[in-house]
């Protein structure tokens, strides 16, 4: 069987991104974000959760009330807020002249990597306060926690009544959202796209005791500090919440509208690993990241930025060393960053928050660092890995993002500098 993709992307309509909102854990907005990428400011504080007891967490710190009434946020979600927040924010970075836009032609298409742990866990606390009286459960419950919540809280904040609905894909789902997105416009199904990808996963105890009794939540005195991806002295995963939702158009109803593009979708690959319910496998990484570069048209040499998924495990980031280098380690012009080492680790958020903050390189051509490395592991010594100082380049035309998740899911996705 031949291994090429059963579709080119060159005989498909061309997707551009036109819209970017967002919350992170260190800003609210591309540019603010941004800045804090280029500045090294770390997102990451102490934290304390119900029954776990002190941690350390990526924290947003967004104004929900800017497109919700205290009334939504009592009967919504916090993933729902961000969803919120994120795509009113995209719409508005767009331009779109939203009141002509037919709603029943727009798309969502949220990320996720799990959702209504945190409803649920807090129902049953609350109700163990009243002797498990379930008089005082909420008749909210169901709505909160059907997977497809994100999306539809969003439909129900811009009235739209086209396709919406949840994608999951565990740590992969920020990627998932935006290439699903783009599938969905390529085959005309919709004509505008909100897609992306959300996390709340730091309200919910299960998380963090998962990650605990695995041997992988991160610890360190300086909280900044934490989260080390590739660094001899990482320990673990520092959990955090966030969202990223783009408007994604195809290129031509962009251009007739004199859009503004901050870029153009060139190719994306999704495989499974089949090996293991949590140990990533560097083969079908690598494999994943050929075939995205093959989608697109491109040599791996002709990546200019690798942004890694790289969650600050020991284990886990040496399989993805190795799997870059496996596949750009022959080409000096390739440039290689983390972004989990400012924010910690996203969950369903993470790819496309990871995509936002690379995105301005098209612009100012300088490629923000991995912070928090001290001294590199050498089994993570990744050739082209920027550390701790930004690098001006001589222009960036092309990024690869990668996002992995839980029981082997593995997504690249390409994204170039718009050239007409």
């Amino acid at each position: 069987m031949s291994s090429l993709p059963a579709v080119s992307s060159s005989n498909l309509p061309r997707v551009v991104i036109t819209g970017v909102g967002l919350t992170a854990p260190n800003g609210n907005n591309l540019p603010e974000y941004r800045q804090a990428l280029l500045e090294g400011k770390s997102g990451v504080q102490p934290y304390e959760i119900r029954y776990f007891g002190k941690t350390l967490a990526g924290i947003c710190d967004f104004d929900a009330t800017r497109y919700q009434k205290r009334k939504d946020l009592r009967r919504g979600t916090r993933a729902g807020s961000i969803s919120i927040y994120c795509a009113n924010e995209a719409l508005k970075d767009s331009g779109i002249n939203w009141e002509a836009v037919d709603k029943s032609r727009v798309g969502v298409y949220v990320g996720t990597t799990e959702h209504g742990n945190v409803e649920t866990e807090t129902e049953i606390y609350e109700v163990s306060k009243q002797g498990y009286n379930l008089d005082f459960w909420t008749h909210h419950h169901n709505p909160r926690t059907v997977a497809n919540n994100p999306a539809g809280e969003v439909t129900l904040s811009l009235k739209i009544t086209g396709p919406a609905y949840a994608i999951g894909a565990a740590c992969a789902a920020g990627n998932m959202g935006v290439i699903h997105a783009t599938q969905m416009l390529q085959l005309g199904e919709v004509d505008l796209a909100f897609g992306g990808g959300v996390s709340e996963s730091i309200h919910t105890f299960g998380i963090f005791a998962g990650f605990k009794q695995q041997g992988a939540l991160a610890c360190h005195e300086d909280p900044t500090k934490a989260s080390r991806p590739f660094d001899k002295a990482r320990n673990g995963i520092v959990v955090a919440e966030g969202g990223c939702l783009y408007t994604l158009e195809r290129l031509d109803d962009a251009l007739k509208r004199g859009a503004k593009i901050y870029g153009e979708i060139a190719g994306w690959h999704v495989n499974s690993d089949a090996s293991d319910y949590v140990l990533p496998n560097s083969e079908r990484q690598r494999e994943c990241m050929r075939a995205a570069v093959k989608r697109a048209g491109m040599q791996p040499g002709d990546i200019d930025i690798v942004n890694t998924h790289a969650t600050s495990t020991p284990s886990g980031d040496e399989m993805e060393a190795a799997a870059v280098n496996a596949v750009f380690g022959d080409f000096d012009g390739v440039h290689v960053n983390n972004t989990k080492s400012y924010i910690g680790h996203a969950m369903g958020a993470a790819g496309a928050l990871e995509l936002a903050g690379n995105l301005p390189s098209f612009e100012d051509g300088i490629v923000h660092p991995t912070i928090n490395i001290d001294e590199l592991d050498p089994a993570c010594a990744v050739r082209g890995l920027v550390i701790n100082q930004p690098k001006q380049t001589q222009g960036v035309k092309t990024i690869m993002n990668m996002s992995f998740g839980m029981l082997g899911i593995n997504s690249a996705l390409i994204v170039k500098k718009f050239e007409n």
